[in-house]
């Protein structure tokens, strides 16, 4: 599926902005988030489009979720969309962690911020899995991709780069037809 219809970069703002607003927890918990916003209630791209993106995304330094905003944002309006995307993503997080860092030193040890903290980091790992769920379903659809993504998963716990897990990967799917 291509682009139904060119999202002008107010929009791409808003909706990376709400995303930026809304997600607890890292670059990672923001990827369920952007395909989300992006394939399901905006169709601005389908899901092969964006787990391309993502593994490019994969594939730079910097953080996964930084790196999607661009990437998602240059592919939806070129150079101004990636800029008002990025923009959407990190000012909520910039106002928000300039307002705790001004707080934050005061209440650190409070035993409600700590028990918060807890609670709020197995949500976030649920809404990696799901995405990785919901992507993977989609993805791994044979006995080549199950092998690969199984490889790929593997080398990951073992603490290879993911660099060269992705590029890897590719070059196995160049090779295999995967």
């Amino acid at each position: 599926m291509t682009v139904p219809r060119k999202p002008s970069p107010l929009s791409i703002f808003l909706v990376f902005f709400n995303i930026g607003t809304f997600t607890i927890g890292g670059g990672y918990a923001m990827v369920p988030l952007i395909r989300r916003e992006v394939t399901e209630r905006k169709n601005w791209l389908d899901d092969t489009e964006f787990l391309d993106l993502i593994a490019l995304s994969q594939s730079g330094p910097g953080a996964i979720a930084i790196n999607t905003a661009v990437l998602v944002g240059h592919r939806l309006a070129g150079i101004p969309g990636a800029v008002v995307a990025t923009l959407g993503a990190i000012l909520p997080s910039l106002i928000t962690i300039l307002l705790i860092a001004a707080v934050f030193t005061n209440v650190a040890r409070n035993p409600y911020v700590e028990a918060a903290f807890r609670g709020a980091r197995p949500a976030v790992v649920a809404m990696i899995a799901s995405a990785a769920y919901t992507l993977g379903r989609r993805v791994i659809t044979d006995f080549r991709t199950m092998a690969l993504g199984t490889a790929a998963f593997v080398a990951l716990l073992l603490g290879v780069p993911p660099i060269l897990v992705v590029v890897s990967a590719a070059v196995v799917g160049v090779i295999f037809g995967a």
